[in-house]
């Protein structure tokens, strides 16, 4: 993996080993950053279910001004301090090692909100609608803010809901992007 553009253009990141993580792919990271393009600098970024944190680290790497990431697995937290080190992130960088229900009720507690969240649960794992619900009812996105869905194809329609809209959806095989705003 590579991060595409910004800063750190060209530069790879490590993925952790095993088949736990399934990284974004390149040209599918690369149409999102597109959409977001004009939106990312000086922006605070939520990196949930981050795996090797390769949208977080792109976001970056492209100017936002921090990046959380949030993952429940040792090796995926470990992975992700490495590559933010190895890019220079660090200072940008906030690891957090927790599930994501006990993050997201931990950030509402505290009344923080995210410009943009990057979500790509395990495909199958069934959380990715309470995660995008949790995200709505605990008002985690900012005004104006965008949520990033990662998931399987066919997925798209199951997500809507009367809190937020998918207002976008990009298919690139079996794997398809939601972008939602409440």
């Amino acid at each position: 993996m590579r991060i595409i553009a910004g800063s750190a253009k060209g530069r790879r990141i490590a993925a952790p080993a095993g088949k736990d993580t399934r990284p974004t792919l390149d040209r599918v990271k690369e149409s999102v950053f597109g959409v977001l393009q004009f939106r990312i600098a000086g922006k605070t970024v939520l990196d949930a279910f981050a795996g090797s944190g390769s949208m977080g680290l792109e976001a970056l790497s492209r100017g936002a001004e921090e990046c959380v990431f949030v993952d429940s697995q040792e090796e995926c937290a470990k992975q992700i301090r490495e590559n933010a080190q190895k890019l220079g992130f660090s200072d940008r960088s906030e690891i957090i090692r927790q599930d994501y229900e006990a993050a997201f009720n931990f950030f509402a507690s505290n009344g923080r909100k995210f410009d943009i969240i990057f979500l790509d649960p395990p495909y199958r794992s069934g959380c990715l609608r309470k995660a995008v619900q949790m995200i709505f009812e605990k008002g985690l996105l900012a005004e104006g803010g965008v949520a990033i869905a990662e998931h399987e194809t066919g997925l798209e329609n199951s997500l809507n809901d009367t809190l937020y809209e998918v207002y976008d959806t990009r298919k690139y095989g079996g794997t398809s992007v939601s972008f939602i705003r409440r």
